[in-house]
């Protein structure tokens, strides 16, 4: 974010953002304590002519995700939040014209996707079944910024889009939800520290780049160094970096997860969590190329969940990135063994989350 002039007085640049978000419907009028923290859509899921198909990623995951929870007995579909679309409005806090403008190129998509006959298809088609599942996604993770901060948890089966920042889009990322969320969180609901936990296999370099000098967000990224997006321009901005080899196990990933964990806690103290949960870490993903166990994804889970838990900080999880078949299965057991825990509670009992506590939760601008 950008610095306010020397006066005081917010820049107009700021004043406009704060304008934007202000006027923001993502946070939803209608907050029923009947719903569970959880954030879907059934637009969530590509279906592009079997185009999508030309990409790993399985992009009906989502879907997938929530219909195992429901067949679990965890969640009911009229429990769960379903989100706004995300305006242009909206994603102008975070993005410029000119990049949102790019995104009316095809070609330019495709790039982003990295599905080349993407750029063969009218625009209209691609706004349609490609970008706006992505817009959904991203009014999800704003959403659930501000259910995580209400409830002490909140999952968006979704979003999770860390390659993408205020210019520049790509890895199958065309709109910087963390960014946006983060930005709703630091108006909306009056906090001012912000941890970004990100466990996808790859570095988080968009986020990354939007709050490089921003001391307001500490950024702990464990990521494979040989793979993409190999961002030396953007490690400077990190925090907390962990760098793993290609092929690292479970046992070493947990440790690692555990030191840095332990790190973490010592250096910054947030008032939101934002957790980037990607399952690309597993054994067998083709871009991830680590060897962590599906019980070892849970166990990560559990970790990032107790870490934020025992000191009464509000998180919020995205899923992220996974190319593997059985990706939304690991998700979804993952989530179950979090309930099992007792880290999660899906269940409603017309009382605030244990997790919630005073400092968490200063209070929102006034008209909310």
């Amino acid at each position: 974010m950008a610095a306010a002039s020397g006066s005081g007085a917010p820049s107009a640049v700021e004043a406009l953002r704060l304008r934007r978000i202000l006027c923001s419907r993502l946070y939803l009028d209608d907050i029923p304590s009947s719903k569970a923290p959880v954030v879907y859509s059934p637009a969530y899921d590509i279906s592009f002519n079997g185009i999508e198909k030309q990409h790993p990623f399985d992009s009906a995951k989502w879907g997938r995700v929530r219909s195992f929870l429901e067949d679990a007995g965890l969640l009911q579909s009229d429990r769960i939040f379903e989100p706004l679309e995300v305006s242009e409005d909206d994603l102008l806090v975070v993005h410029s014209e000119s990049y949102l403008n790019s995104l009316k190129s095809s070609e330019k998509v495709a790039r982003i996707v990295e599905v080349p006959a993407v750029a063969l298809l009218p625009n209209l088609l691609v706004q349609q079944k490609l970008l706006y599942p992505f817009r959904k996604q991203v009014g999800g993770s704003v959403l659930s910024a501000k259910l995580a901060i209400e409830r002490g948890w909140a999952i968006n089966i979704g979003g999770g889009f860390h390659h993408c920042s205020a210019e520049e889009g790509g890895g199958f990322c065309a709109y910087a939800d963390i960014s946006l969320c983060i930005h709703f969180a630091f108006i909306r609901l009056n906090i001012s520290r912000v941890m970004i936990i990100d466990l996808d296999a790859h570095q988080g370099n968009g986020h990354e780049k939007d709050f490089g000098s921003d001391g307001r967000v500490y950024i702990l990224d464990m990521y494979n160094s040989g793979i993409y997006p190999f961002d030396h321009v953007a490690k400077k901005y990190i925090d907390q970096k962990v760098e793993l080899d290609s092929g690292t196990k479970t046992e070493d990933y947990l440790e690692n997860l555990d030191k840095a964990l332990k790190v973490a806690k010592g250096r910054f103290k947030p008032q939101l969590i934002v957790y980037n949960a990607g399952t690309d870490i597993l054994d067998g993903d083709p871009l991830g190329r680590l060897k962590v166990t599906p019980e070892g994804v849970a166990i990560r889970d559990e970790k990032v969940f107790g870490f934020a838990k025992d000191q009464n900080i509000p998180l919020l999880m995205l899923t992220s990135g996974g190319y593997t078949k059985s990706s939304a299965r690991v998700i979804a057991d993952s989530i179950i063994n979090l309930s099992k825990k007792n880290l999660i509670d899906t269940v409603i009992s017309g009382e605030k989350s244990p997790w919630i506590v005073a400092e968490s939760y200063p209070g929102q601008v006034s008209g909310m």
